[in-house]
């Protein structure tokens, strides 16, 4: 790729130079030729500048990945000057009757617990999205008091209060960097239990 940029801009400089001493040969008195002139030439040198830019900036280019990083391989990345694996982690199980949120540093000692029972709501109210937001929201605004800004979110269960756990984890002014679902599924182990009579 280097070499036929190399080639492109040493050809189209060629190109440019041939012009301009025609133009200059011929002594054209047209309106536009010193701007087409001016233009050409601009642009020649326009071409040789990212050409030697992208030389130097070649390093750079192959250091800079679109993919995130491996786990255990390096990356430059910085979330608050901590690297991914040095980031906060955001606990969300959400089940059919409640949603807990736990948030654990990177070693996995606990910071922050709350749930849908301990923020008020009973019963069938647990269940709801809106208890799961009003978690989401209770829990961000207890991390960023203990100086947390990004976190990473694993999620686990597939309750009603999945997606509102996460969207109140933002609201509460936490920065979400990846989340991971971390729900358990049997490759056929247990026998399930009988189907509920209706």
């Amino acid at each position: 790729m280097y070499k036929l940029n190399c080639i492109l801009a040493s050809s189209v400089g060629n190109v440019c130079r041939q012009l301009t001493a025609s133009l200059n040969a011929n002594g054209s008195s047209l309106c536009g030729s010193s701007v087409l002139q001016r233009t050409l030439c601009s642009s020649a040198v326009r071409l040789q500048e990212t050409a030697a830019s992208t030389t130097e900036s070649g390093k750079t280019s192959r250091d800079f990945s679109h993919s995130p990083p491996l786990p255990g391989q390096d990356s430059s990345l910085r979330w608050g000057g901590k690297t991914f694996e040095e980031l906060p982690i955001a606990h969300i199980k959400a089940t059919y009757n409640n949603t807990h949120i736990q948030l654990t540093d990177s070693e996995g000692q606990s910071m922050v617990r709350t749930s849908c029972g301990t923020e008020g709501f009973k019963n069938i109210k647990k269940s709801t999205p809106v208890a799961a937001q009003t978690t989401g929201i209770s829990a961000a605004a207890k991390a960023t008091a203990k100086g947390v800004t990004f976190v990473r979110v694993v999620l686990k269960g597939l309750g009603p209060g999945r997606l509102s756990a996460i969207k109140g984890l933002t609201m509460g002014g936490l920065e979400i960097v990846s989340i991971t679902d971390n729900t358990p599924v049997p490759h056929n182990g247990c026998r399930p239990r009988k189907a509920r009579r209706m």
